[in-house]
């Protein structure tokens, strides 16, 4: 197994993430067990890429070990891409997920289901003390309801029906959700990649 540092505080995500990780050999550590608790990265970048950069670089930097961090969010195309990187702190910084949703709904008001197209986007960034760098994308296309469904997930998860299914995944559970998520599409590529590189 290889010890690898998880540089986000979100435990959602790190049961998530976790979940898939372990398929592939890695051990997660969270910044606690990594000795640098409490460490909170500022998420300035404009795009998913350049905020999973620099959480990983700065993580990274601090314990000197491989680490993995993750950007996601919300694209809603009736919205030109919002709420985008914005997506935790749509409704204002200390949003909470009903805030957001709230928010969301409101903007979306008036929007034909057919015009509320959407994707959840994820990348990942794995950095390496050498030097070595893997990003991966995935996305995960879909709808935006009207009326939330489900109480699993976090998030918009209560409003976003992925492509070809007819519930939220506010309904699915973690297992079913994890093999067409974009985070578990972002996480497979990156497995990919790290095939790659033992192979090269």
């Amino acid at each position: 197994m290889k010890d690898i540092v998880i540089a986000t505080q979100n435990k959602h995500k790190i049961e998530e993430i976790e979940k898939i990780t372990k398929n592939f050999g890695f051990r997660l550590l969270s910044g606690k067990e990594a000795g640098i608790d409490g460490v909170d990265v500022v998420e300035d970048g404009t795009t998913f890429e350049e905020n999973s950069y620099k959480k990983a670089s700065e993580i990274m930097k601090l314990t000197g070990m491989i680490t993995i961090a993750d950007d996601s969010g919300l694209e809603v195309d009736a919205l030109n891409g919002a709420p985008g990187v914005y997506s935790a702190r749509f409704a204002g910084e200390d949003a909470s997920d009903e805030d957001n949703n709230r928010k969301l709904m409101a903007e979306l008001k008036g929007v034909p289901f057919e015009k509320r197209t959407a994707r959840y986007v994820c990348v990942i960034t794995m950095l390496f003390p050498d030097g070595r760098k893997l990003v991966a994308r995935g996305e995960s296309e879909g709808h935006i309801a009207e009326e939330p469904s489900g109480n699993n997930g976090f998030g918009y998860d209560p409003y976003f029906i992925p492509e070809g299914y007819d519930k939220t995944f506010g309904c699915f559970d973690m297992d079913e959700k994890n093999k067409i998520s974009h985070r578990a599409r972002a996480l497979e590529k990156l497995a990919q990649l790290l095939d790659q590189e033992e192979n090269r």
